[in-house]
């Protein structure tokens, strides 16, 4: 696999060599499961009075492990191991930081293939996804880690004064905030945990990991390969159990010097207004959605069109932030394409995510499950068309986790709330326009704005990038209308109500949000210019032969005598 590059770009024809290992590490995997796992505090394993059983969306008879359901005492536990351990991470040498770093990619990429089954099993994608997780976490970690070499630690010069008589110097340098909270979701529990914790610990923060009760197992497994490639202890702390317990927790210590979080719009407005009310400002890193477009122009290749929008709705049942929820089309081409959109989505497989041939898994829960159905009843009762699914899945191995049908709708009125709601679920409705202004007009008209797609010609799709309101654009691209980025190539952010930093991860200015700038001025001291002073003669001793007392040479001292 040297020449091959696991990315979500290219996971489409992967070499056989790949499916060999995930089907070994699936195997070894299901015979056994059900172990209990700790939280990590200063370094140990901590077990609350509490547990939780973690059981697969696949078949919830499956209890893949048996987690700590954590309180506050063990969210504050944890906090005050990171504040410990702050000042002696901070003070390393950032090649020592970066050094570590790279050690726990190494052993992430090394554990590919059991980590990429366990999250197939926990999660429910199918296994190019699960592995692209796995990879891409990596590839987050090692480029935060290119970025602090490229920079030289951001340690940079600037101007000197224009001071007669003094030399004087400034340097900026940029400085780590202190204790980082990481909260992550389930969709992408290893990427979305260990991007921005491998951005924290090469600045110099020391973080506290709380992962979504969904994706508590996983997120284990990450903590492990962060403990077994050295990471000091204290320096990375994990701890699990309800957000509304655990993580509030964390958010409401005053001891959190900034915070990563990725989930909804509402949860995350919730903790910009908490932090908001602190005694001072603190960084606040947010990607809460997307209501994602694809617009397709009458001069699209059609084929191109279907191919990318199926990928990027029906990818991960829907449960992206940049799956393709969307779709504008104009008229003159619209007929043609809902057809090979129908066909498209009707070869899909869903089932087993760890089966090569499935696409779709289960939907993550039981809540995710109903919304599907509820949301489909709506679409019903105002007028929507089902062009394919609308149901839950039911018989033999469906009746044991949670398969919804991938769902593409037609005749929803552009006025329906659901055309602006984030559904998170394999449910894409579609919508024609006379004219590529209305189909903008109609993309831009969300508080979201993440990623976003377009099918034309070379001349419209200057124009679809000069007036979209999104942080990740993509044209005339198969491999996904919406998603696929990847850190290096597209890095990943949104806009309006989908980021709060205007920074992308896997980008060349994501790593700074984690640091504060400092600025060093000095003046360096002019010489002294002091008259030196003779020294005084020192006495000399004599002793005499016989009387065998020291006598002085020193003439004034025998004159004073």
């Amino acid at each position: 696999m040297a020449d091959f590059k696991l990315t979500y770009a290219t996971m489409f024809n992967p070499p056989e060599a790949l499916h060999d290992g995930f089907d070994m590490a699936v195997a070894k995997l299901k015979a056994n499961l059900g172990r209990e796992y700790g939280m990590i505090i200063e370094g140990k394993d901590v077990f609350a009075d509490e547990k939780f059983d973690d059981h697969s969306p696949v078949n919830t008879d499956w209890v893949l492990a048996r987690m700590q359901k954590g309180n506050a005492t063990h969210a504050n536990m944890a906090i005050a191991a990171a504040r410990k351990a702050f000042p002696s991470w901070s003070r390393t040498p950032w090649q020592k930081r970066v050094q570590l770093v790279r050690k726990a990619c190494a052993l992430i990429e090394k554990r590919i293939f059991e980590l990429g089954a366990a999250m197939a099993l926990e999660v429910g994608k199918n296994r190019m996804e699960s592995l692209g997780d796995v990879q891409e976490t990596a590839d987050l970690m090692y480029y935060s880690a290119q970025m602090m070499e490229e920079n030289n630690g951001f340690i940079k010069s600037m101007g000197k004064d224009p001071l007669v008589g003094y030399d004087s110097t400034n340097t900026s340098v940029l400085r780590p905030y202190g204790v980082w909270l990481i909260i992550s979701p389930f969709n992408f529990p290893f990427a979305l945990t260990g991007g921005p914790t491998g951005a924290a610990l090469v600045a110099g923060n020391t973080v506290v990991i709380k992962p979504a009760l969904d994706t508590a197992w996983i997120v284990r497994l990450f903590a492990d390969c962060l403990r077994d490639a050295g990471i000091p202890d204290g320096v990375f702390n994990f701890v699990t159990g309800d957000g509304s317990v655990v993580g509030q927790a964390l958010v409401d210590n005053p001891e959190v010097d900034g915070v990563t979080f990725t989930g909804s719009f509402d949860v995350g407005m919730k903790i910009n207004q908490s932090f908001a009310r602190r005694n001072y400002i603190r960084p606040v890193i947010l990607e809460l959605g997307g209501k994602n477009p694809a617009i397709v122009s009458r001069n699209a290749n059609l084929e191109d069109a279907a191919t990318g929008i199926v990928r990027s709705a029906f990818g991960l049942q829907g449960q992206k932030c940049s799956a393709a929820s969307r779709v504008i089309v104009e008229d003159a081409v619209y007929d043609d394409l809902i057809a090979k959109l129908k066909v498209k989505t009707d070869a899909l497989v869903i089932g087993d995510p760890t089966d090569r041939t499935t696409y779709l898994g289960p939907v993550i829960n039981q809540r995710s499950y109903g919304e599907f159905k509820e949301f489909n009843e709506e679409i019903s009762g105002a007028g929507g068309r089902f062009l394919t699914g609308g149901n839950v899945k039911t018989g033999g191995m469906f009746d044991k986790g949670y398969y919804c049908e991938p769902t593409l709708v037609t005749d929803l009125p552009f006025s329906h709330r659901l055309w602006q709601h984030e559904m998170f679920l394999p449910i894409t409705t579609i919508g024609k326009v006379s004219n590529l202004d209305e189909a903008m007009n109609i993309a831009n008209s969300v508080s979201y704005g993440l990623t976003a797609g377009f099918y034309g010609s070379q001349k419209e799709t200057a124009w679809f990038f000069d007036n979209i309101q999104a942080g990740v654009t993509y044209a005339n691209r198969p491999q996904g209308a919406t998603t696929g980025a990847w850190p290096g190539f597209q890095p990943f952010g949104g806009w309006k109500g989908s980021g709060s930093s205007g920074k992308n991860g896997g980008g060349y200015y994501y790593v700074q949000l984690y640091m504060h700038e400092q600025i060093q001025t000095l003046i360096k001291p002019a010489p002294a210019n002091k008259t030196k002073k003779a020294a005084p003669k020192k006495a000399v001793k004599k002793v005499s032969k016989k009387t065998g007392k020291a006598s002085s040479s020193n003439k004034k001292t025998a004159m004073r005598k």
